[in-house]
């Protein structure tokens, strides 16, 4: 094997998410199965120790594609000649924590790392930021980074909205999951977010609007569950994960990064998938937010569906996102950051 290793640099790497994706990038899963990698792990000081664990483990796991894996809490020393960035660690929200107070501490993270990756990372760096709130921590990255890495390069974590929307999906229709397409994810990583289903397909070309209303007893019975049980369902299944297993998600998060990551490298295979990519006014998206759009790639970057009619119903829902995403763009620009 003679490819160039891909150096990918995990931030976190001592968490759970952290945890859950290294091996599986190690293992092929994200690049492929004749893609050698180089992994480094950043960490906080106190967070080292578990990152040099999980090192341990994966040097006795003996992969062939693993070159090589550093840990470190410098992010120079992380960032340098990355190829991906996948920006884990974040700060979460604690009780009674103001939303201005987590985006400015999320600002001295995200700040300093997008700095980092402006100065060292490889000419042709992609990030994809998975701690939330992800999109204006992308948004942030982007802006500290400079000119020098164009905000193109800088992606949001909407992939597990997107995989959790077809998985109810799946599961109503009593179908594989893999046999959903063009599900889309729009706006905030939030619970303003809009799952819309209207340009869904299974393979026959049957659409799942039509699919759904042949399940539940007519297209009125497909509209009420969409709006009662699915859209609520999507956006809050993170809340009932926590509720139900005592913790929050960790490997459908990390498996959600490597299909994002997969699919913005190799190339979407079928139809459209989610991204929270930056705006350049698709949609009537104010230009420069990072919001997540239906995307496709070629392998090359994700780029943005145009064209999609939308209904009143879903103009209004995805406006509603975005106008959170706005305040929270107005809100670290209020602290200077942007």
């Amino acid at each position: 094997m003679t490819n160039r290793p891909t150096t990918v640099t995990i931030t976190g790497g001592g968490g759970q998410i952290g945890y859950a994706l290294m091996f599986r990038i190690a293992a092929g899963d994200m690049l492929g199965p004749d893609v050698p990698v180089r992994l480094r792990l950043l960490e906080i000081p106190h967070g080292m120790r578990s990152a040099e664990g999980a090192a341990l483990e994966l040097q006795d796991c003996a992969f062939p594609l693993l070159r090589e894996i550093e840990i470190t809490d410098d992010p120079l020393t992380a960032f340098d000649g990355t190829h991906i960035a996948m920006l884990v660690g974040a700060r979460p929200r604690s009780a009674g924590m103001e939303r201005a107070d987590l985006l400015a501490a999320n600002a001295g993270i995200f700040g300093p790392q997008g700095a980092a990756i402006g100065a060292v990372a490889d000419d042709d760096v992609r990030v994809v930021v998975v701690g939330n709130p992800a999109n204006t921590n992308a948004l942030i990255a982007a802006a500290s980074a400079g000119p020098d890495v164009p905000v193109e390069r800088f992606t949001a974590l909407t992939r597990l909205d997107h995989n959790r929307a077809v998985g109810q999906l799946a599961e109503t229709l009593q179908v594989g999951a893999g046999e959903i397409a063009d599900v889309v994810i729009w706006g905030n990583h939030s619970a303003t977010q809009f799952p819309d289903v209207s340009h869904a397909i299974l393979p026959d070309g049957m659409p799942v609007l039509e699919a759904l209303a042949e399940r539940l007893g007519g297209r009125d019975a497909a509209t009420a569950w969409l709006d009662d049980v699915f859209i609520p369902r999507v956006a809050k299944r993170g809340a009932e994960i926590i509720e139900v297993r005592g913790s929050s998600s960790v490997a459908s998060a990390a498996n959600a990064a490597i299909d994002h990551v997969r699919d913005e490298q190799l190339g979407t295979r079928r139809g459209m998938t989610s991204a929270a990519v930056v705006s350049h006014g698709e949609y009537g998206v104010p230009e420069g937010l990072v919001c997540s759009f239906p995307v496709i790639s070629r392998g090359d970057g994700y780029e943005v569906v145009e064209g999609l009619d939308l209904d009143e119903r879903a103009r209004q829902r995805v406006a509603a996102s975005v106008d959170e995403l706005v305040a929270e763009r107005d809100a670290v620009r209020a602290l200077g950051v942007l």
